[in-house]
């Protein structure tokens, strides 16, 4: 585990929460385990600290400027500075809080869309919202690397997903539809008062609806339901639109099935 630090042989170090562990056990007098890391110790559900393939992310810890953190493997250390009152004990782990866990994954992320991601996921878990990291980006965050990225994708976020794929959705949709107002999760009603379902994002003025449809989707009961729903949709004059695990690679046929849709419903 590291210098004069032992674990059990039946411990499982693979488990992300055993690395936060880990990663906060070597941690110097000051500093804390930050990003992904430190959004799942205070209760992100969607921080699993893995890629889609499995993964394992290094866990971020941050140290500031002035304070030394042997570097090992499964761990990257930033040493930007830290200043205390973004620090936090929870449960006996050193971690900075939720506002600077996100803009740290955020400011870190591969692209926009990834940053999008993160962060609906931590208001999923009602870590942070759009209002607090609009303040928050003119304070802590003045001047740190890669704000300009979490100032561009303000606009684009959102504080009602409900699973890391929505706002992958949300955001291939916007970008094809100009201008558009999406409502994310919104139950459908009919007009006698009947709950319809609840989409994962729709377009109230032009009457489309758009779901992500992953792999529990293809078969059985599940697969069933959906269909019955689709049915239930199209009685009340919606158009629907499917975004599948295969879209992610090329998004071309779901922006073709997008506008098929749009027609549809004019």
């Amino acid at each position: 585990m590291g210098h004069n630090l032992w674990l059990p042989v039946e411990v499982d170090g693979s488990a992300p929460l055993q690395r936060v562990v880990e990663a906060a056990a070597q941690l110097p007098a000051y500093g804390g385990v930050t990003g992904w890391a430190a959004l799942s110790w205070l209760g992100g559900v969607w921080f699993g600290g893995a890629d889609g393939a499995g993964k394992p992310f290094d866990v971020p810890v941050a140290v500031s400027s002035g304070h030394r953190m042997r570097p090992r493997e499964g761990v990257v250390v930033s040493q930007e500075v830290v200043l205390p009152h973004n620090l936090v004990r929870h449960h006996g782990v050193r971690v900075t809080k939720p506002l600077w866990s996100v803009a740290h994954e955020m400011r870190k992320a591969a692209s926009d869309e990834a940053a999008v991601v993160a962060f609906d996921m931590a208001a999923f878990s009602d870590l942070v919202s759009v209002a607090e990291l609009r303040a928050y980006v003119d304070t802590d965050l003045v001047a740190r690397q890669g704000v300009e990225r979490v100032r561009r994708v303000l606009p684009l976020l959102d504080e009602n997903a409900w699973s890391p794929m929505e706002p992958v959705l949300r955001l291939a949709w916007q970008l094809e539809v100009n201008g558009v107002e999406l409502l994310t999760n919104r139950p459908v009603f009919d007009r006698s008062g009947r709950f319809v379902g609840t989409p994962d994002a729709i377009d109230g003025e032009a009457g489309v609806y758009g779901m992500y449809d992953g792999g529990l989707h293809l078969a059985g009961e599940v697969r069933h339901a959906d269909v019955a729903k689709e049915a239930a949709y199209r009685a009340l004059g919606l158009e629907g639109v499917t975004m599948m695990a295969g879209d992610l690679r090329d998004r071309a046929p779901f922006e073709c099935r997008l506008r098929e849709a749009y027609a549809r419903a004019a």
